[in-house]
């Protein structure tokens, strides 16, 4: 297809990370847990450690263990980032990404990613090489959970569109949960879920997403002809 703007419905399209792009939705539930138990609260369950994922990591420690004190939480963060850290670098892309964010790069797309990370979390993961190419390299823009407003406050999306000059008409943001497809409704964009991540899909079905894909390939196929 001609990578001209005519032949793109989309110029901006913005990933969710973890769960999306990134396959560590068990190691992020592994973490969730193991803190929570460190710190003497109740261990949530696979199902409640989950829903967090995507949202700032204060806002998802404090929903997914209501029974740990706030003068707790402190602790309670960083038990989540030692456990994660020492297994981060076990987990990588979902196979078929980098094609995918590569054929989307050839065809002019401007990438960015909205995340519920901290910047510091994201720009370690950024510094990272596959294929010879340093993912940082693959995104114009990204913003995280610490730097602007959290998922599902729309200030994300905002901030790179207006960095970008795209409005909303012409920006697609994809995710993996119920957060990332409320932040786009809120923001006025639309939304591509995937269901290979950390939420149910039956869930996405109030934010109206142009289509849910199953699998990394289903994803790029779909961009491909309709983005």
């Amino acid at each position: 297809m001609p990578s001209t703007t005519s032949s793109r419905r989309f110029d901006l399209i913005a990933f969710d990370w973890d769960g999306t792009l990134f396959d560590s939705t068990a190691l992020i539930v592994q973490s969730i847990q193991n803190a929570v138990r460190d710190v003497g609260g109740t261990v949530p369950t696979r199902e409640a450690a989950s829903y967090v994922i995507g949202l700032g990591l204060a806002q998802a420690l404090a929903h997914a263990a209501p029974d740990v004190p706030k003068d707790r939480h402190p602790a309670l963060g960083e038990a989540y980032r030692r456990h994660y850290g020492a297994m981060q670098d076990e987990i990588s892309l979902f196979e078929g990404t980098m094609p995918m964010l590569q054929a989307l790069r050839a065809r002019g797309h401007l990438l960015a990613v909205a995340t519920g990370k901290s910047r510091r979390g994201l720009d370690e993961v950024l510094r990272r090489t596959v294929d010879d190419t340093v993912l940082a390299q693959l995104f114009e823009a990204s913003r995280t959970a610490d730097q602007t407003a959290g998922k599902p406050d729309p200030l994300m999306l905002h901030e790179l569109m207006a960095e970008l000059d795209v409005p909303p008409e012409r920006t697609l943001m994809i995710g993996d949960t119920t957060h990332d497809l409320a932040l786009a409704r809120n923001a006025g964009v639309a939304s591509v879920g995937v269901s290979f991540g950390a939420h149910d899909h039956q869930a996405f079905a109030e934010f109206a997403p142009l289509m849910v894909a199953h699998s990394v390939g289903e994803l790029h196929d779909w961009l491909l002809v309709h983005a």
